[in-house]
């Protein structure tokens, strides 16, 4: 079975509906024969990165750039996956009250030096999520479940 992991760092109720919306997405039924996994981006490890078949990430816009807890992550698996990982189908979302810029920005660095490919579009949210933001999300989360359904 294929496994789409979901590493976010959900402080907010904003980020908890982007979060709910993306592995709704993910997990919709007419999408078969994949596992959908979500980490917290404190607890989420290089074991889980590696058997990842995907991955969506999630995270606030922190002063001007991803949260401290997704680079926390990235800082973990950076050299432990590097190799092992170039080409992983990857999806973004990001959620901010005064820009999201910075933090699509600086997670884009990190994805394009370990070789990451984007799998769809990132959902840049600002401000409380609309109907349009929820949708996106959903849709992230079902291309990129659907992206290595067998």
């Amino acid at each position: 079975m294929a496994v789409l992991l979901i590493v976010h760092h959900t402080p907010s109720p904003a980020c908890q509906e982007l979060l709910d919306e993306v592995r709704r997405g993910a997990s919709d039924p007419e999408i078969t024969g994949v596992e959908v996994r979500t980490r917290a981006a404190l607890a989420a490890t290089a074991s889980d990165l590696l058997a990842a078949d995907a991955v969506v990430l999630g995270t606030p816009a922190n002063i001007g750039t991803m949260s401290g807890a997704l680079k926390h992550f990235f800082d973990q698996v950076f050299y432990v996956c590097g190799e092992d990982t170039r080409g992983l189908p990857f999806g973004l979302y990001v959620h901010g009250n005064q820009g999201v810029e910075g933090a699509v920005r600086d997670v884009g660095r990190i994805t394009d030096a370990m070789g990451w490919t984007q799998a769809a579009q990132t959902v840049e949210v600002m401000g409380a999520p609309d109907r349009a933001a929820r949708e996106a999300c959903w849709e992230l989360g079902a291309v990129l479940a659907a992206g290595i359904s067998p």
